[in-house]
């Protein structure tokens, strides 16, 4: 059965977005040029986002409520099924993100929109961030603290803040390693997610330092 009309506009103004965003970035793209890219109009952007911010939202919103979906799904078998291994907790974080990476269709352009959020300041959007996927972060943090408990909250999220800094550069794969020629995406992806596992794991079992200068943790966190 075809999807009612609403839904078809409702998808082409945020693929519209997500590709402009990711060109032009937030601030430098206009709701005139997602209506024409998007071939509607004006009040159809109003009808279903009310506003240039929400539509921002709405276009992270597409892709991080599944990803948070199978994130915490993982993270919930990993706990279960292997309790405290720090590898399937870390598993559960880098995979999903990679996947959806994987998938140029839905998540190319996205990973550019990802790049931008953390290039830009855009406080609204950070709140937004914060508010819906803040408890992602925070409940990664809880898990990895059960498998190394000698780390401090400080030192707990620094290295789970290079985590996630060190994902968003995998998933837009711009690093030395490039994939070879003979190897599929998914092959190359999967390489890339053992990499960055083994490397974190190393990283949160890193001796605590000797001390620390304190810092505030991110409500993000």
């Amino acid at each position: 059965m075809a999807k009612p009309a609403h839904f078809s506009t409702k998808d082409r103004i945020l693929g519209a977005a997500e590709e402009l965003f990711a060109l032009h970035g937030f601030a430098g793209t206009s709701l005139r040029q997602v209506t024409s890219q998007a071939d509607v109009n004006i009040a159809a952007v109003n009808y279903h986002f009310g506003s240039k911010e929400n539509l921002v939202n709405e276009v992270f919103r597409r892709r991080m409520d599944e990803m948070t979906r199978v994130r915490l799904a993982q993270l919930e078998r990993a706990r279960s099924d292997h309790p405290g291994q720090l590898r399937p907790v870390l598993a559960a974080f880098v995979e999903p993100a990679l996947a959806m990476a994987q998938d140029r269709q839905s998540g190319g352009a996205f990973v550019r929109v990802i790049a931008r959020a953390y290039a830009e300041k855009n406080d609204t959007l950070r709140k937004f961030l914060s508010d819906h996927y803040g408890h992602v972060l925070r409940a990664f943090g809880k898990a990895i603290a059960e498998c190394v408990p000698g780390l401090s909250k400080e030192e707990l999220y620094w290295r789970l803040d290079f985590l996630a800094g060190s994902l968003t550069y995998a998933m837009a794969d711009f690093g030395l390693i490039k994939r070879p020629a003979g190897v599929t995406e998914a092959a190359h992806r999967a390489n890339a997610a053992h990499e960055l596992i083994h490397f974190a794991e190393a990283g949160f079992r890193a001796a605590a330092r000797d001390s620390a200068v304190p810092a505030s943790i991110d409500s993000t966190q």
